[in-house]
């Protein structure tokens, strides 16, 4: 990637790097403190965001993470991502296909807005029942709440 300053770091890939160790205090450290995070499961302030990294890094079975940042400027980056993982409430193995849009201001993600397919995700993670229901709003709707209560819980139990 070019930057206009060759001292700046590359917040995107320090993001990625730690990601790839399962190191959520410096994955935390890349977001300004006024963050959002969203994708298919969750709509996240920079706390909750912050808890989430921690949760999924704490928890994370067998991962591997292979990621490509397919466009970077001062103030957006898109990155490609594969994460491979045994999915802890199932211990079924999932393959997700990320793309992440990213918002940078001041050298820190101000925005983050994670696509991929929930089907395919829930086919993975929950065998049959993601794979007939994953489709449907009300189950995506139920998968939404139990992921948040999730987090709550990681979140009373970390203080």
């Amino acid at each position: 990637m070019f930057f206009e300053s060759n001292s700046m770091i590359n917040i995107v890939e320090q993001f990625y790097a730690a990601f790839q160790r399962r190191d959520a205090l410096t994955m935390n450290s890349c977001y300004a403190d006024i963050a959002t995070f969203r994708d298919p499961i969750f709509d996240l302030d920079y706390t909750n965001t912050c808890a989430m990294w921690e949760m999924l890094c704490q928890n994370a079975r067998e991962f591997n993470l292979e990621y490509q940042i397919v466009e970077q400027t001062e103030t957006q980056a898109t990155v490609k991502w594969i994460a491979k993982y045994r999915f802890s409430k199932t211990g079924r193995m999932v393959t997700n296909h990320v793309t992440t849009t990213m918002l940078l201001q001041d050298n820190k993600i101000i925005k983050q807005v994670d696509r991929f397919n929930l089907w395919r995700w829930s086919a993975q993670a929950l065998g049959f029942i993601g794979m007939v229901l994953g489709w449907d709003p009300l189950f995506r709707s139920k998968l939404r709440k139990s992921a948040r209560e999730r987090l709550v819980i990681f979140c009373d139990n970390t203080l």
